[in-house]
């Protein structure tokens, strides 16, 4: 009986012990390819890393990035959400969730095109925390914030029937104005940021 018990001992430990390695092995491979910059492979490797311990806070992050450079919006959302409930601080998980909503939303497969305006007020969402988190300093945080802030107005005007529907798609615009004018303070010489608010501007005169 106890030569049994040691048997099986044994062999769970052995067992254990190849998972370990296994799973060592695949986040060393999905890192190396994730360095690189080949984000397909680092996919492939990282996701048998997460299947082996989901908490890894390191695999995690790598992975969500990889599926969102490799134009995996929807994986990655879900990869970053996992991330958040672990660091719930992470600005940067917040800002490419966000990125992420915001493609989806501008790019919509048929099947998700009814939640739209969902995935906008979830990216504008998204960018916030990060700010709330990183600060107002992050210009490119307050850049993508404005862009998601126009595009979202951009939709909702060509569902405009009354005036009160105008004028909370013209306050939508002057959040996008306001954040690239963040943006201005920072970095004054910027002329994509002028030209975006010019845009924004024009847009909101067309609707007059």
């Amino acid at each position: 009986m106890d030569y049994l018990k040691k048997t099986f001992l044994l062999l769970f430990i052995v067992s254990a012990a190849g998972s370990v390695y296994a799973q060592g092995n695949y986040e060393k491979m999905g890192t190396q390819a994730w360095m690189k910059g080949d984000y397909k492979t680092a996919v492939a490797q990282l996701s048998k890393a997460d299947n082996a311990d989901p908490n890894n806070v390191n695999v995690l992050r790598m992975l969500a990035y990889s599926n969102f450079q490799c134009g995996d919006f929807e994986n990655a959302i879900t990869a970053y959400s996992r991330l958040i409930v672990l660091k719930p601080n992470d600005y940067s998980a917040y800002y490419y969730r966000g990125k992420a909503r915001l493609n989806i939303a501008n790019l919509p497969k048929e099947a998700l095109n009814q939640m739209r305006e969902n995935f906008y007020t979830s990216a504008i969402k998204d960018f916030s925390k990060a700010i709330e988190i990183n600060g107002e300093e992050d210009t490119q945080i307050l850049q993508n914030r404005g862009i998601a802030y126009k595009d979202y107005a951009i939709f909702k005007s060509y569902k405009i029937k009354k005036a009160t529907e105008k004028a909370a798609v013209v306050a939508i615009f002057n959040n996008s104005i306001a954040d690239f004018q963040k943006v201005l303070t920072i970095q004054p010489l910027r002329k994509d940021i002028i030209s975006l608010i010019d845009y924004v501007k024009a847009q909101i005169t067309s609707l007059k």
